[in-house]
């Protein structure tokens, strides 16, 4: 039986690490999301009359090798949150997602490109107070700022839900309870 030679071994090996996905790098098909990984959001959620206004934490960042994008966000500290996992669906040939929730709902959606913003479209599965699928649009701003508008369909009827801006917080965290 003859033993590999160690130039043809570490040949192999070198071609093997070379090919696989560096910390930084990402699949092609995740470029329109790259200006929003490895940073923190924060933003503070106006409601009319409500004497303490809600803060919404979100963490974007690279998952599986490159293969997907996982977004985990809490409101007040952990009072409401979720995770989203994205990656590329291949029968639908567009980014897709899944976003679980404390509250027990999740959703599932895809991802498009549409005039430089990234719009989604959800599906909203379980009890999530009679709103059965959400649209919004993120743009990063000129300014550095990430700009939400978000609105939902319940008993038939799209209703406007909030428009949101978040700014990039390194000192902020996404907390659960």
């Amino acid at each position: 039986m003859r033993r590999p030679c160690l130039a043809v071994l570490a040949a192999l090996a070198s071609a093997v690490l070379s090919a696989a996905p560096t910390q930084t790098e990402m699949d092609p098909r995740f470029a329109p999301l790259r200006p929003l990984l490895g940073k923190t959001w924060r933003a503070v959620l106006s409601k009319s009359g409500s004497e303490k206004p809600a803060v919404d934490v979100q963490r974007w960042e690279r998952a599986l090798n490159g293969q997907a994008v996982r977004i985990l966000h809490s409101i007040n500290d952990g009072e409401y949150g979720g995770e989203s996992i994205v990656i590329w669906d291949k029968e639908r040939q567009s980014l897709a997602f899944w976003y679980f929730t404390t509250a027990g709902f999740y959703t599932t959606g895809t991802v498009a490109v549409e005039d430089g913003a990234l719009v989604t479209h959800e599906l909203v599965k379980g009890d999530a107070d009679g709103v059965t699928e959400v649209k919004a649009v993120h743009r990063v701003l000129p300014d550095g700022r990430l700009h939400v508008k978000t609105r939902f369909l319940k008993a038939g009827r799209w209703h406007e839900a909030r428009e949101t801006h978040y700014v990039e917080d390194p000192k902020a965290e996404v907390r659960f309870k």
